[in-house]
């Protein structure tokens, strides 16, 4: 256990730093490295759905750092976390609880296709063309539950879809980050109740885990990413942003294809 309390440690580390370093939620990193992890580790059939679940937990957690940062920096928009959070709840919460129904291989199938295509959208640094307004706040709720879905779904923090949404729709590219950081909370949230809910009756749960959410993965990975993302995000400023950009989208690639081998293997 304290070699595998190590590991959590260490992956904690390299997630926070690439998370500070690329400017990313730690779920498209966190979900395939677990994978893998507790693969070696662990004895159960829920690979995949235990690495999504605790994903969730973690960001949970450290987005609450990015979200006060933001909110200081006053580039939150309020009226429209509002509007979104409760279709992002709703969808986040469908989408963790939805998750037991998804056989483990189809969900790497899945989180796997849904990180080739952001990581084409960073390598081409695609932006989509502002040239609409918000469709108002049963529009933005209908939107909040795809979001939610999908995020919550793969164990994302919901910032990758919820900032193109934004920008789509003439918010500006400071106030849609902002805004999406603080939107990654109820997906986090929602996500982690429908996973940890999801998984209280699945079989062959490994111990110390409480549905889908591993809690040694859990600690290890929170206290470490905390440490580590000031200094991802301090070298972050050093470098130029589109071929760090390029850089991210193909470790994702890789991390995707990753995924892809483990659910034919």
């Amino acid at each position: 256990m304290i070699i595998e309390l190590g590991v959590y440690l260490l992956t904690g580390a390299v997630v926070g730093f690439m998370a500070g370093l690329f400017g990313v939620g730690g779920g498209l990193i966190v979900v395939p490295v677990l994978t893998s992890v507790f693969a070696w580790y662990l004895d159960t059939p829920h690979i995949v759905h235990l690495a999504i679940g605790t994903s969730l937990a973690t960001i949970l957690v450290t987005s609450l750092a990015s979200v006060r940062a933001h909110h200081g920096h006053g580039a939150v928009r309020w009226d429209l976390v509002k509007q979104l959070s409760a279709g992002i709840f709703l969808g986040g919460f469908l989408g963790g609880w939805g998750s037991q129904f998804v056989p483990s291989k189809e969900l790497a199938i899945v989180f796997a296709v849904m990180e080739i295509f952001i990581a084409i959208n960073f390598i081409l640094a695609l932006q989509p063309k502002p040239h609409r307004t918000l469709p108002g706040p049963v529009g933005n709720f209908f939107a909040g539950v795809v979001i939610g879905f999908l995020a919550s779904l793969v164990g994302i923090g919901g910032g990758t879809l919820t900032t193109p949404y934004l920008v789509w729709h003439n918010i500006s590219l400071h106030e849609a980050i902002a805004t999406s950081a603080a939107c990654s909370l109820p997906v986090a949230a929602a996500g982690t109740l429908g996973y940890l809910l999801g998984g209280m009756h699945a079989t062959d749960i490994p111990p110390f885990a409480t549905g889908y959410i591993y809690w040694p993965a859990f600690l290890g990975i929170v206290a470490a990413s905390s440490l580590t993302a000031k200094y991802g995000a301090r070298l972050a400023h050093r470098l130029p942003p589109k071929p760090l950009k390029r850089a991210l989208g193909v470790l994702l690639l890789l991390l995707a294809g990753k995924m892809i081998f483990f659910a034919h293997a």
